[in-house]
This record gives C-alpha cells, sequence and structure tokens, in this order.
C-alpha cells in the first residue's frame, strides 16, 4: 500500500510529540497510582505507549457530526486497577493537551496547528495539507 510520503512524516513527528508528552506525565505523575498488573513498567518495551501508567495516543478522525471537523482526536488512558476521580483524570487531560499545544510549532514549524477541547475529548486541528502526489 503506497503512504504519502510527507504523511509518513507528519505521523512520524506527530508520534515523536506525544512521546514526549508521554514523558513527561510519567516523571511528573507516573508513581501516583499503581500501574496495572499486566502493563509492562515503564521504558520495558520500545514504544511508550505500550507501557507505563499513561497512553496518549492521537487518532485520526474525519470529524462528521463533529463542530470541530476533522482532525487528530487525543486519546488518553491511565493503565491502573485504581479509580481515578474524574477531576483529577481531567486535570491530566488537559496537563496533556497544554504541553501538546506548547509543542506544536516545534514539531510542525509553519503549520497552523491547535488543540481545541472536541466534547470530552481534545483533538488537534488546523493545517493537514501535504501537497501534491
Amino acid at each position: 500500500m503506497y503512504e504519502h510520503p510527507k504523511l509518513t512524516a507528519f505521523t512520524a513527528a506527530l508520534d515523536a510529540l506525544f512521546r514526549e508528552v508521554d514523558e513527561f506525565l510519567e516523571d511528573e505523575w507516573g508513581a501516583v497510582y499503581e500501574l496495572h498488573p499486566n502493563r509492562p513498567r515503564r521504558g520495558a518495551t520500545a514504544n511508550p505507549e505500550m507501557d507505563g501508567l499513561f497512553e496518549i495516543i492521537p487518532d485520526f478522525t474525519a470529524g462528521l457530526g463533529s463542530e470541530r471537523g476533522r482532525g487528530y482526536l487525543v486519546s488518553f488512558r491511565a493503565a491502573t486497577l485504581h479509580t481515578i476521580p474524574r477531576a483529577e483524570f481531567e486535570f491530566l487531560m488537559e496537563e496533556a493537551a497544554a504541553l501538546a499545544a506548547k509543542k506544536l510549532p516545534e514539531f510542525f514549524p509553519g503549520r497552523d496547528l491547535k488543540i481545541v477541547r472536541d466534547g470530552k475529548r481534545f483533538k488537534i486541528v488546523g493545517d493537514f495539507f501535504l501537497g501534491e502526489a
């Protein structure tokens, strides 16, 4: 299957951005809750999405039915058996979104991207133009 080389580069930058966000959250909050017994400890895998307390993944959506349109939903999960109070979980999501928003210009210079609230989650919206194939 053919994938546009600029999409490959965009996706790699997005992954790198969320790796940094994950590292920050793990440093700041990784010891607050006990890790799920089936989840590998932080650093045990090559991908931080697969280990440690937090999983932060951008998922593309066409935005059908959304006032914000297409973009990348920021999926946020804490891998623990403990109940995280809603207000605390919301705070962690907001912190992840704020850090990602701050770093967007660093990872995507010259692009007009921002993070907005879209329902219960955050979404990256803006200039996703890749140019001609």
